[in-house]
């Protein structure tokens, strides 16, 4: 990732519109923040959340509360907690992502 050259800024959250996005099982609430081609969000999925689709863009996520699972398309399961982070880079590894309980996250890609 590159960081081109912008001001120094600062973002009060609560002022950012809320997206709803339907997932497989569940909603996902997006707030979404753009720089130049880097977009940063909050992200929340509900309890019983299911992606409906893989996905194969490169994220650096950082779990803020609750838990979940990220699924590779190899089979592989791993889970993330409050205060974990992942990191995986475009057209890596296809992942979605599961949760029982919700979970908060704040992601840049």
């Amino acid at each position: 990732m590159k960081l081109d050259s912008f001001p120094f800024q600062t973002l009060n959250w609560s002022s950012v519109p809320i997206e709803e996005h339907k997932g497989e099982t569940g909603m996902a609430y997006w707030q979404v923040q753009k720089v130049n081609d880097i977009r940063v969000r909050m992200v929340e999925y509900s309890p019983g959340y299911k992606a409906d689709h893989w996905c194969s863009k490169g994220h650096i996520i950082l779990c803020l509360e609750g838990e979940m699972d990220s699924e590779l398309e190899d089979g592989r399961i791993l889970k993330l907690s409050k205060g974990m982070c992942y990191f995986v880079g475009d057209n890596d590894e296809a992942h979605r992502s599961t949760t029982a309980t919700g979970c908060k996250l704040f992601i840049v890609d």
